[in-house]
């Protein structure tokens, strides 16, 4: 692993600023698995983000959730007030700036509606996309919540 060097990763550290560090990695940290098999921690230490669009003001909205858990689509819709679907890799794009499997908590080109798994507090230190397919960043939970502004809900069916 070394400091961000790519274009896109460079961004995320910038929004980030000094007190966290973008790390690339030669291998992918695409997936949590792929991450966490990068990193040395566990799967569930991944906050993995995963953009959806809402059904009726076709906004953004950013669940991240522990990488161990999978997201109930009624309980975010339920939290939103609005149904959920899955986003395509061109909506991902154009909303955050990112590719899918690169999409950092923060930094995104228009403001998405966010919600974050509570299921993340019960990690000391968890990681998230650093804005490439091989980059990742350290923080906290309480990080996460308060870089994001996020609104902390149940999200996920534990697996």
């Amino acid at each position: 692993m070394k400091p961000a060097t790519h274009r896109t990763a460079l961004r995320v550290q910038s929004a980030l600023g000094p007190s966290f560090e973008v790390l690339e990695f030669e291998v992918s940290t695409r997936s949590a698995a792929d991450a966490a098999a990068a990193i040395g921690c566990t799967v569930g230490q991944i906050a993995k983000s995963l953009v959806f669009r809402a059904t009726l003001s076709e906004r953004a909205v950013l669940v991240i959730t522990s990488g161990t858990n999978r997201v109930n689509e009624s309980l975010v819709a339920t939290q939103l007030g609005e149904k959920i679907e899955r986003a395509d890799a061109d909506f991902v794009r154009a909303c955050t700036g990112f590719a899918i499997g690169g999409v950092p908590p923060i930094g995104h080109s228009e403001p998405a509606l966010i919600i974050i798994d509570e299921d993340l507090r019960r990690f000391d230190q968890i990681w998230a996309a650093g804005g490439t397919p091989n980059a990742v960043f350290r923080l906290t939970f309480d990080d996460l919540v308060r870089l994001t502004g996020g609104t902390v809900a149940t999200v996920a069916e534990v697996q």
